[in-house]
């Protein structure tokens, strides 16, 4: 059999030196020589396919059904398939197995034996288009599993749930068979297979309503009948290891659980309500990478800007928005591009979102006494070059935040307001003097989260004029001018979006702006003022929005229901 270098240098022009690179990375990490050249933009996956149909001569079929038969999904688990990049694929036509790593051939014998397919026809397929068959091959025996949960729960005695719950140690044995854990089971991984952000768990009257966040917007999972609430709540509370008993005061756990490669960091918040306790899940993919800041969608003049800002000698970056706009990714980003051997960055947060190599990561531990005031007091004594602190919430640490600005270190943080003026303001709220306001802050970045169109079913559209003076936009700007929109498909549940970019408002603190800011505190006058300096050319978040909607990147609605 031939080398695949070999093939790939011969007729997909790869050259020596990246195979010799692409070999030296494998020495060091191990892996697959072709995934490696992918990684490193060398070839795209479909040389990759190509090469590999060369080299073994099997055929490439690009297009897996939309909707593959399930027969195997009660045999084989999810984590295998996924794990090996295969799938079996039966249609009335032929049936095969499509895999994307033709030297997995040990676990497709032992796939082959487990089917009783000996012989079956074996061909190669794009892995991302594997996944998603895997994904919709076991997505409905879950949604039949969703169903026959459902029913078992509406089938029990309410008064033995209630009898099982007071017994705590019942709970702990319990099985997997029970309904209510295979009930947790399936929302949690629907939600990371979704991506979802947040569960929520809400007690009505009536009913218990399950649902999910994905991309910012809330979707209906599941509606369980009302009497299994407790067992519910109680169940996700043992795994969050809190105390069930305790049902009249809100309470704060975390739960961590693996799917697939997937390492997943749950919080989990209580609350009493007048029909029983409501439960949201923050979900938080650890084994997620980090976003690179050249992806998180700034516009090239913001992008310099921010570079310029952040590579600073000292000062404050604040990052602002409400919870879930995106702050925290935007600052890690900002860390890696500042990870250097000759720079010690220290921080301070809660909870840790992102493992980083070559960071000193402090996880906030209130019981402890371990305050975001603590740590930074603490952390400034270990000679850092960068701090960041995770939220600045009270005046004590925004103090200690700025005195340490003052004393020649870069620190960044995220305050929740609506927009970049408003920050000054609830700084000095706080009770921070406006002389140490202005000496201290260097910029400020207000951003929210737009979903983009999907592009699966983007289409374009012309607004018409009553829509565009409806909203507050001049009909002459936008005449003959094309805008998108998603028509909606299986691949975006029929929500017309898939994935999210940022949208910022960038201003930064220049001489004049400084002056005003030991004058007034009002939001209004700063943010006048930051528009009409040539100096930052600031844009607000509904200007940059209307950009990206010219883009074509998301639609006008998105950009008005964030902003």
């Amino acid at each position: 059999m031939r080398l695949l270098g070999e093939i790939l240098m011969e007729n997909y022009g790869v050259t020596a030196e990246s195979i010799e690179a692409a070999l030296e990375l494998q020495r060091e990490r191990g892996g697959r020589i072709g995934e490696i050249l992918t990684q490193l933009r060398k070839i795209s996956e479909e040389d990759l396919l190509g090469a590999r149909s060369e080299q073994c001569g099997l055929e490439v079929v690009y297009d897996l059904p939309a909707e593959p038969d399930p027969f195997f999904v009660d045999r084989v688990p999810i984590g295998f398939l996924k794990k090996f990049k295969m799938i079996p694929v039966a249609t009335p036509e032929s049936s095969y197995i499509a895999l994307a790593e033709p030297a997995n051939f040990q676990q497709l014998d032992d796939l082959t034996r487990l089917l009783q397919w000996e012989g079956i026809s074996n061909v190669l397929a794009p892995s991302n288009e594997i996944f998603v068959a895997i994904n919709a091959a076991y997505d409905t025996t879950r949604k039949d599993a969703a169903d026959r949960v459902m029913q078992d729960m509406d089938e029990e005695n309410p008064e033995s749930i209630l009898t099982e719950i007071e017994e705590t140690a019942d709970l702990l044995d319990d099985t997997s068979d029970a309904p209510v854990i295979k009930l947790v089971n399936l929302v949690l991984s629907q939600a990371v297979r979704d991506n979802a952000s947040d569960i929520h768990i809400e007690s009505y009257k009536d009913r218990v309503k399950i649902r999910k966040r994905v991309d910012g917007v809330l979707y209906d999972m599941y509606s369980p009948p009302r009497h299994v609430q407790s067992k519910l709540v109680s169940r996700i509370k043992i795994m969050a290891k809190m105390d069930i008993a305790e049902k009249r005061l809100p309470q704060d756990g975390r739960i961590e659980i693996r799917l697939a490669d997937r390492n997943i960091d749950i919080r989990v918040s209580t609350l009493p309500t007048s029909f029983g306790e409501r439960v949201v899940m923050r979900l938080l993919d650890k084994s997620s990478s980090l976003v690179p800041l050249q992806a998180l969608g700034m516009a090239k003049e913001d992008m310099d800007h921010f570079l310029r800002m952040i590579k600073a000698p000292h000062g404050i970056i604040l990052v602002t928005g409400p919870t879930g706009s995106g702050k925290t990714t935007t600052l890690y980003s900002a860390l890696g591009v500042l990870n250097q051997p000759d720079i010690n960055i220290i921080t301070v947060e809660d909870p840790i979102e992102y493992q980083m190599n070559g960071i000193s990561q402090v996880q906030v531990n209130a019981k402890v006494g371990l305050t975001f005031a603590n740590g930074l007091r603490t952390i400034v004594r270990q000679d850092p070059d960068v701090i960041l602190v995770g939220e600045i919430r009270d005046l004590e640490t925004a103090e200690i935040a700025i005195q340490s600005a003052l004393t020649g270190h870069l620190v960044f943080s995220t305050l929740h307001t609506n927009d970049a003026a408003s920050a000054i303001t609830r700084l000095i709220d706080m009770g921070v003097e406006p002389f140490l306001v202005s000496s201290a802050v260097n910029a400020i970045m207000a951003q929210r989260l737009v979903r983009k169109i999907c592009p699966h079913c983007k289409e374009a559209y012309q607004p018409s004029n009553a829509y565009l003076e409806k909203v507050g936009l001049s009909p002459i700007k936008f005449a003959e001018r094309e805008l998108y929109r998603g028509a909606g498909c299986p691949e975006c549940l029929q929500t017309g979006y898939k994935g999210r970019v940022g949208i910022f408002e960038l201003m930064s603190l220049t001489p004049a702006m400084k002056s005003l800011i030991l004058t007034t505190s009002d939001a209004g006058q700063i943010k006048k003022q930051a528009l009409s300096s040539l100096a930052t050319g600031m844009l607000t978040l509904r200007q940059d929005g209307l950009r990206k909607v010219l883009a074509g990147l998301t639609t006008l609605e998105e950009v008005f229901r964030v902003t």
